[in-house]
């Protein structure tokens, strides 16, 4: 047998390790080169995703739904939102003035709360969101304040509507603690017995000056009832505190309450709305205070400012980036006489905080309700009239 040559140095078992230890090391480069390539790559398509969807003027919030969303039910899906816009949908609000059920009116509720605002109907329920002022006590007490008008109304008040397409009211007003402490325990109890949304009243603050919020279409809405009426004789006692029952307001220190509230909230929605009693009655121009109290609101962050008392039409118009309309008149009421039955239903559209457009639907109250005003020239020359009203109040169209 021929002898066994000697091994090689380089097979030896310590250069055999060092070869298994460089290959490894070759595949461990090798995998981290390709990892960074495909990190590289998938960074890239994310930046351009960003990119192409974010505005190209506006910072982004990161919880809008698509454009594409035109459901009005909430969505939950997450995407960028726009500060200003919103999800970049627009939302139609149609507002009416002063609604009570004095009269004649009265009969007619009782016989049927579904078809006693039909006229007008049409009108209130083509918008996404309908709101009126209900100048009234929600209640059957017999014992009201000793003041000159008092007004109350049964609970079937809110199904009438409800059946206009009426999505909020508001009971902020000179009216709405008329009855009493029982008067508003009672306008309380309707509003949770019928599950429908009455705001501006509350059996504390925290109660009273509580938005009503909706999502539509994915855009989140805010909206205030508050009163800078209510005779200096019951400001004390109507309006809410921590520990009392009463409505929101905005006389006096409680404007500082008010204004609070439209600052918490506005971080959270997208439009905020604020529908006030205010004004002098039986007059067609804002009060130097209703236009403070514009300013205030707005610069707190209200998108739309808008309100009733005078039981006659104010101006509306832009106010900056806002809208503010100083007064809507009466929609249902027992007097129709002259101005007083001069009335219309107001809409405006929004897409977030920035105001699409805004309509004035012209009606005259005809047996206590308000009904449109057929197109033609009466239409036409009441349109003509809403207009004019703007020349007094320092808004633009």
């Amino acid at each position: 047998m021929p002898p066994v040559p000697p091994r090689p140095a380089s097979a030896g078992p310590r250069s055999t390790r060092s070869a298994r230890r460089a290959r490894r090391r070759r595949v461990v480069r090798r995998r981290v080169a390709l990892a960074a390539v495909v990190l590289i790559v998938v960074l890239s398509g994310g930046v351009a995703v960003y990119a192409t969807n974010r505005p190209a003027d506006r910072a982004v919030a990161v919880d809008r739904p698509p454009a594409s969303t035109t459901s009005t039910a909430p969505t939950t899906t997450t995407t960028f939102r726009d500060p200003r816009r919103g999800n970049g949908q627009p939302v139609t609000f149609a507002f009416g003035g002063d609604v009570h059920f004095e009269g004649a009116l009265r009969a007619k509720l009782a016989a049927d709360p579904a078809t006693i605002l039909a006229p007008i109907a049409p009108v209130l329920s083509s918008a996404d969101l309908a709101m009126v002022n209900l100048e009234s006590a929600i209640t059957e007490a017999n014992t009201p304040l000793v003041k000159e008008w008092t007004f109350r109304t049964p609970a079937n008040a809110l199904d009438a509507l409800r059946a206009a397409g009426v999505d909020v009211a508001t009971e902020a007003n000179n009216h709405g603690i008329d009855f009493g402490p029982q008067g508003l325990a009672d306008s309380l109890a309707a509003r949770a017995a019928k599950q429908y949304p009455v705001i501006g009243i509350g059996a504390n603050a925290t109660e009273a000056y509580a938005p009503y919020r909706a999502e539509v279409k994915g855009q989140r809405i805010a909206i205030f009832g508050a009163t800078d009426v209510m005779g200096e004789e019951n400001v004390a006692s109507w309006t809410a505190t921590d520990t009392q029952g009463g409505l929101a307001s905005t006389k006096y220190d409680a404007q500082t309450r008010m204004v609070a509230a439209i600052q918490a909230v506005r971080p959270e929605v997208d439009t905020v709305v604020v529908f006030l009693h205010w004004g002098i009655e039986r007059q067609d121009c804002p009060s130097p205070r209703q236009q403070e109290l514009a300013q205030a609101l707005t610069d707190a962050g209200a998108d739309i400012v808008v309100g009733s008392h005078a039981h006659h039409l104010q101006g509306g118009g832009r106010f900056n980036t806002s809208f503010v309309d100083y007064g809507l008149g009466n929609l249902v009421f027992f007097n129709e006489t002259g101005e007083y039955g001069r009335t219309g239903v107001l809409v405006v559209t929004a897409t977030g905080r920035d105001i699409d457009s805004y309509q004035w639907t012209p009606a005259r109250i005809t047996s206590g309700v308000a009904t449109p005003v057929p197109p033609g020239p009466d239409a036409d020359a009441e349109l003509a009239h809403w207009n004019e009203l703007r020349a007094c109040t320092g808004l633009a169209p």
